[in-house]
């Protein structure tokens, strides 16, 4: 038991090498979904680069959300929630349309998740 107990202990310090690891790519097929769902849904009011200027959300008031301004990324819960529920869901502008076909499908909702992240500076 000693020495299964002092091995944990000399491992734990490059667990956290770990972290900095690119994350594994998704399967390429979750992933083209996904990205088709961007482009056909998300793009068209948040824009191409996630700055809020598609040119559907040009009209929508409150504007769609600049995913360039990560402040309000750290609840990843509630980014996946206005995904497949929609904004009103959570309190936010109706004009963020539900996407109810995903809700069975966490793994697009995810690479859409990562995607929104990833237009942070």
């Amino acid at each position: 038991m000693k020495k299964a107990f002092f091995s944990l202990f000399a491992v734990l310090p490059f667990l956290g090498a770990c972290d900095d690891a690119k994350a594994p790519a998704g399967n390429p097929e979750v992933v083209a979904e996904a990205q088709k769902v961007w482009d056909t849904k998300c793009s068209t009011c948040h824009g191409k680069d996630g700055k809020g200027d598609g040119e559907a959300g040009k009209v929508l008031q409150p504007p769609p959300r600049n995913f360039q301004n990560s402040s309000w990324q750290a609840d990843d819960a509630r980014i996946r929630k206005v995904i497949v529920e929609g904004g009103a869901a959570v309190g936010l502008s109706a004009n963020m349309a539900p996407n109810p076909e995903l809700k069975d499908k966490p793994e697009v909702v995810e690479e859409l998740l990562k995607k929104v992240k990833s237009f942070k500076p």
